[in-house]
């Protein structure tokens, strides 16, 4: 099993596995029109009927340890949890250039961005351990944009989340093809996505009839989930994660 950080360890300890759980994890080699691509899946094998499977989008830095971690947390809920690659096989951009630069790829090709996550979801629903008819998408940062983004492809999603994302307007609107319902966790205090940004964003999903949910924590900066660094925020961190169960209860039932 993965060896997590202090920090990522105390984030996986604070969702206790059930008795008689057997969480395990593997790597999973697949590729996008070439490029080779290295996700995450991990599950409870206790549980052997096919779970309800969440994709995991990673932030900028790449699929690092944190989302191996969240993904966990949500196998030990019964879950099965994949996170996909982006960025492709090694690429962990480090520092603070380095990531927004990957970043900025994927944001100025949205059907690039939105291509990597379905392969990660082609990948994914494959796999005779998930049922492929209950499929939620989540992302943090980057990641929260790209679950987003892959909700305007119209996939057969149960549901979308958003944690800390860049909320992208798209003009003309393509809202319209979004089937699943969104919850968008975002903060009071992110200058990343102010507040006419957060009204923008729901405006158009508004005009298209899409089923949303906005919550707004106070004092929260950009990336106020990601622990060990400073805009940390556990009791926003500890609420969203507590929404998304609800959220995936909901949509799962």
């Amino acid at each position: 099993m993965t060896t997590f950080s202090a920090e990522h360890q105390t984030l996986l300890d604070s969702v206790p596995a059930g008795a008689g759980a057997r969480i395990e994890e593997e790597t999973v080699d697949y590729d996008h029109e070439g490029t080779a691509l290295e996700g995450y899946f991990t599950h409870d094998a206790a549980i052997t009927d096919p779970k309800p499977l969440v994709l995991v989008v990673h932030d900028w830095t790449g699929l690092r340890e944190y989302p191996k971690a969240r993904a966990q947390m949500l196998a030990r809920l019964g879950y099965a949890a994949f996170a996909v690659d982006v960025y492709g096989k090694g690429i962990r951009p480090e520092g603070e250039e380095a990531p927004a630069a990957e970043a900025g790829k994927y944001y100025g090709n949205l059907p690039l961005l939105r291509a990597r996550v379905q392969a990660g979801y082609d990948k994914a629903i494959a796999d005779p351990r998930v049922d492929a008819s209950r499929v939620v998408v989540i992302g943090y940062c980057f990641g929260g944009s790209a679950a987003l983004e892959f909700s305007r492809t119209g996939a057969d999603l149960r549901g979308v989340a958003s944690f800390h994302g860049g909320l992208v307007v798209h003009d003309p609107s393509d809202a319209k093809q979004i089937k699943a319902p969104l919850l968008i966790l975002t903060g009071a205090a992110d200058p990343v996505v102010p507040d006419d940004n957060v009204i923008a964003f729901e405006n158009e999903l508004r005009a298209a009839d899409v089923d949303f949910e906005v919550v707004t924590y106070s004092g929260a900066p950009h990336a106020f989930t990601l622990p060990g660094i400073p805009p940390y925020r556990p009791k926003a961190d500890a609420r969203s994660w507590q929404r998304l169960t609800g959220f995936l209860t909901e949509v799962f039932a």
